[in-house]
């Protein structure tokens, strides 16, 4: 299958290593992985911060680049429920139904990592390799928006030498939420504190999820506690393969245990 990447800022700007995990992770599958160049940001942060009508423009541009692709891969969770729940907002604010009948066209053939994996290719078993102790925080947009459910874990369960810790309370938001963030800094980094504090009872020496954004506002929390705990992007542990494996950037130990099940 030919798959376009829609990498999103955050990724490109600060996490290239999700996406070239993706990548890799893809290739190994057996698919075709194209990078459209025009991209640009999907306007998020534009329409969460009211600049609504100045996201029209970036919403027509995402068709105009990715509407030519079968499957269109998006490497965050928060940018995919972008164009899937609110590019329709757009399309009705800009009173369009050429520009409805395009973002739904687009948005119905993109997806989030693991709802393309286990609905699309019916893969649950990626062949990875990852021999820590990991722990899984659910992010708002894929639980909420994207509803990708158990997915992730799915595919998590299946990698070879990974212990999944529950995380406790993991259906609660970090406290990242773009412009919150700032906004509201000391709520903000109460929600944090109450995630990091959860991650930590885990023991996990890996924090996954499906957005960097949340994994960069917990792993800054992780680094000011000087927590051997590592944030990392779940695709970069299902690209990682025994005769490939993955660094997680941070001193880890093996897990010399065996795999115990994920209780969700």
């Amino acid at each position: 299958m030919r798959i376009a990447l829609f990498i999103a800022c955050f990724n490109d700007v600060m996490y290239p290593r999700t996406g070239k995990a993706m990548v890799r992770l893809l290739r190994r599958l057996g698919h075709e992985v194209v990078f459209p160049r025009g991209q640009t940001c999907c306007g998020q942060m534009h329409f969460n911060t009211g600049y609504q009508d100045d996201c029209i423009p970036l919403a027509e541009h995402f068709c105009d680049v990715f509407d030519g692709y079968d499957v269109v891969l998006a490497a965050s969770g928060s940018c995919a429920s972008m164009v899937e729940e609110y590019y329709p907002t757009l399309a009705d604010r800009a009173g369009s139904q050429r520009l409805h009948r395009r973002v739904d066209s687009v948005g119905a053939r993109l997806f989030e990592l693991s709802e393309l994996l286990v609905d699309v290719l019916g893969v649950t078993d990626t062949g990875s390799y990852f021999p820590h102790r990991v722990t899984y925080h659910p992010t708002c947009h894929t639980l909420r928006m994207l509803r990708v459910g158990d997915k992730p874990t799915q595919l998590l369960r299946n990698v070879e030498g990974i212990e999944l810790a529950e995380l406790p309370e993991a259906e609660e938001c970090c406290g990242f939420g773009g412009t919150f963030a700032i906004k509201n800094a000391d709520t903000s980094t109460a929600m944090g504190s109450d995630k990091v504090a959860n991650a930590m009872r885990t023991g996990a020496e890996v924090l996954t999820a499906a957005d960097n954004s949340c994994l960069m506002h917990i792993g800054g929390m992780l680094s000011r506690g000087r927590s051997p705990m590592r944030p990392l992007h779940y695709a970069e542990i299902l690209a990682s393969t025994r005769e490939d494996p993955l660094g997680t950037g941070g001193p880890v130990r093996e897990v010399d245990r065996p795999t115990r099940e994920f209780a969700p």
